[in-house]
């Protein structure tokens, strides 16, 4: 595994997050089967993935990319599937979010294998 194929690993591993966090609210309390199901296999694949990432890029890039895209996603999501629409400063402070993901990235110092 080389860092290109970390960073596959790190955005499916987000993938599978923002699916789980997608039908927790679906599964009322995990009293719901089908979406009990696909929250926890969702998230075991999600920290399956992460732990293989964390192997060639430093853990704090790692959950700082995992947290701030993954929260990112969520929002649309529940605008799409939930009607919550975000407020201004709701919507300003996702922005400030995904600058910080930006600047973890492009300031980073991670060693190429």
């Amino acid at each position: 595994m080389n860092l290109t194929y970390a960073y596959i690993f790190l955005f499916l591993a987000i993938a599978f997050e923002v699916l789980a966090t997608s039908f927790l609210k679906d599964t009322n309390g995990f009293t719901n089967l089908y979406p009990s199901l696909i929250v926890i296999i969702a998230l075991c694949f999600c920290l399956f993935l992460m732990s293989h990432t964390i192997q060639f890029i430093p853990v704090g890039i790692v959950y700082a990319t995992w947290a701030g895209l993954g929260i990112v996603a969520i929002a649309v999501i529940a605008v799409i599937k939930y009607n919550q629409i975000p407020n201004i400063p709701t919507i300003f402070g996702l922005s400030l979010i995904v600058i910080g993901v930006a600047i973890v990235h492009l300031m980073n110092d991670i060693d190429v294998k």
